[in-house]
This record gives C-alpha cells, structure tokens and sequence, in this order.
C-alpha cells in the first residue's frame, strides 16, 4: 500500500451557544486537517482542533513540508514517518505548537488508515483494555460565561443524565467569586459526584497558593492548569503545597516536557491530548512514560473524544475521558456517552471519518 495523494481542509463547526473560559471566548471549533488516499482505496482522517484560529497555518505546514514527504511512502511505516517529519525541515523552526499539530493530524490520520485496512476500530488494533465503555466525565455545564443559576442547572442536568464526574471553569478576575460558584456547584451535585475545577492559567503562583488551599474544603478531584503551562517548578511548588492533585496537559506539546513535568513531580494527573502532541504514535509514548509512573491519564479533548475514546480504551492508566459534544454529529460514527460512559466505537478506523454533507457545508478550505 503507498500513498497516492495527500489533501488538507479547514472546517469551523457552530458552538451554540458560543462559551468563555478564563482564556478563550469561542464561537466555533476549529478542525485543521488532512485526508491521505491509498493506491488500494483507503483514505485516512485526521485533524486537530483550535478556537478557529490559525488553522491556516497548521494546514500551510502540511501542504508545504508534510504533504511532499508523504507521496509514496506505506502508511504502515507511520514511526518511519513520523520520524522523517519530526525532523525534517520544520524541525528548526517549530519542534511544538503549529508543528506538532500539523504533524498530528497527519498521524492520526496514517493509524485511521492502518485500522481500517486492518479492519478494526483503532482501540482494538492497538489492543484493547476497557471491553465494557469508558467512564465520562463532563464539561460541557460549566463555562465561565454561564450565570450561576445557568451553571447549577448544567451541573444537576448532567448528574441527572448519569455522568459521575463534572468540571466547571474558574479564573473569574475575583477569586471570591470563583470560590462561591465552586461552593455552589458542590452543593448542588452532592458529596458523591467527582468535581474538577479548570482555571485555564489565569492564576499566578501567589493566587493559586491562596486559592487552591481555600478550595480544598470542596474535595475537588483535581486543579487543572491552575499555572502557566511553562512554569513547572510553578506547578512543583503546588503539588508539594496543595491536597487536591495537579492536572495538566492541555497545552504541554512534547513527550520531553511530559517527562520533566513527571520527574518534578509537578503533576499528578496526566491529560495528553493527541491533537497537541505530535499524533498516537507519540501520545503512546507519554501513556508509556507517565504508566512508569503510576500517574493516571485523563486525556484532553481538543478532539472532542473522537480519537482519544480509543486511546482511552486501549491504555490500562486511562481512567476517564473528558465529554464535550460540540462537533459529535459531523461523524460517520460520533463519540457517544450513554449511562455516564462513552460507548466503544465498532467501525473499523480512528472514528475520524466526516459525513460528506457536513464536511462541505463547515469547509472554509
């Protein structure tokens, strides 16, 4: 088998309503990829996700200095490639960010095709561990654009639904208010719900110092970014600090920075996301690291679950995955939680396969 042709796209798919959190305001999510086609009939899907912003770039990075390494290469040679791509010409100005989004979604999109001409979904290809559904948690009611009467109805609906986990956004420009929201929300969703807390690097080290023992009293499952992702002595000081555990991922782009982050011990739950890493094959790496490590993986969605619910389900130290549904239904086959656990996907491929119609309607490239 060898690739035949390589073809990126851009699609901004609608978030009604649009949300805020500490950092971000976003309106639509963004997915910046790639389509690579086989000479025997297979064609792979990857993509990352963003804001709908830069998305221009991520896919200038492919069609300039991917694409052209691709053509002819057997995608089953994906760690070859991977490799060749890693360090070829962009490696001297972009060994994260733009870089290592581009490239994964060309590796997400190389292990689609490996699946599918495998015949079989992605966490069984890479063998499978959770048979039975992956436990959800949700983050989908409690943006920091909610009001407080919105935010307490999204955190009862959702424990209503059956999800055992809930995380809501704080950063609030007064952490007074962040402390009565968190207040709130614990109230309303009992002692017996696990309850995360996001504050999207808004905090310095003095604040989350203050905050984060303020809020201990709430038995928060974990303070996620609570820093500066760059800051891992930062991050060190808290853990030693602080009873709730740290976790971060979100926006660490190297298995290298992972490692330091670990042998810190600056974190103490794992959220590799495959889209900001440079794809699967090195996101298996960071699960091999922190595995070493006893350190669970909770993974980002910047996929919004649709790649990362087969990872979850093929790695003993995944313990939960993250739901937000905004771009579920533009998939042949969309992530799905049902009773508070994601569903394991049976086609065969990543479950990065777009219907047509809304690949064409939310193309902007």
């Amino acid at each position: 088998m060898k690739i035949s042709k390589v073809e990126t796209f851009v699609l901004h798919v609608p978030i009604d309503p649009p949300i805020t959190d500490a950092i971000n305001v976003a309106t639509h999510w963004g997915l910046a990829g790639v389509r690579i086609y086989t000479d025997e009939g297979y064609v792979g899907y990857g993509y990352t996700g963003t804001c709908a912003h830069g998305d221009d770039m991520i896919v200038d990075t492919i069609e300039r200095y991917y694409a052209p390494e691709l053509i002819g290469k057997d995608p089953f040679m994906v760690k070859e490639i991977w490799d060749t791509l890693r360090y070829g010409k962009m490696h001297w100005v972009g060994r994260a960010g733009i870089a290592h989004m581009a490239l994964a979604a060309v590796d997400i999109a190389l292990w689609d095709i490996m699946a599918k001409a495998s015949n079989k979904p992605l966490w069984q290809y890479l063998g499978g561990h959770k048979s039975t559904g992956i436990k959800a948690y949700n983050t989908n009611g409690g943006w920091l654009n909610w009001s407080l009467e919105r935010l307490l109805k999204d955190v009862t609906d959702i424990v209503e639904q059956g999800f055992t986990g809930v995380k809501i956004k704080v950063g609030k420009a007064d952490p007074h208010e962040d402390y009565e929201r968190v207040k709130a929300v614990r109230q309303a969703i009992g002692d017996k719900t696990i309850f995360m807390i996001d504050v999207n690097q808004q905090w310095n080290i003095n604040t989350a110092m203050t905050w984060g023992k303020k809020l201990e009293q709430f038995d928060l499952f974990w303070l996620e970014e609570p820093l500066n992702p760059d800051d891992i002595m930062g991050h060190r000081k808290l853990a030693d600090a602080l009873n709730v555990p740290i976790a971060l991922g979100e926006h660490v782009y190297s298995k290298y920075a992972f490692r330091d982050y670990i042998h810190q011990g600056a974190i103490e739950y794992c959220q590799v996301d495959v889209t900001r890493v440079a794809g699967i094959t090195e996101w298996l790496q960071v699960a091999g690291l922190a595995a070493s490590y006893d350190i669970p993986i909770c993974p980002h969605v910047g996929d919004m679950g649709q790649i990362h619910q087969h990872l979850v389900a093929a790695t003993s130290g995944a313990i939960m995955l993250e739901y937000i549904p905004w771009i579920r239904t533009i998939f042949v086959e969309p992530a799905t939680v049902k009773n508070g656990h994601y569903v394991l996907p049976e086609l065969p491929g990543a479950s990065t396969e777009i219907i047509p119609r809304y690949f064409d309607q939310y193309r902007i490239r």
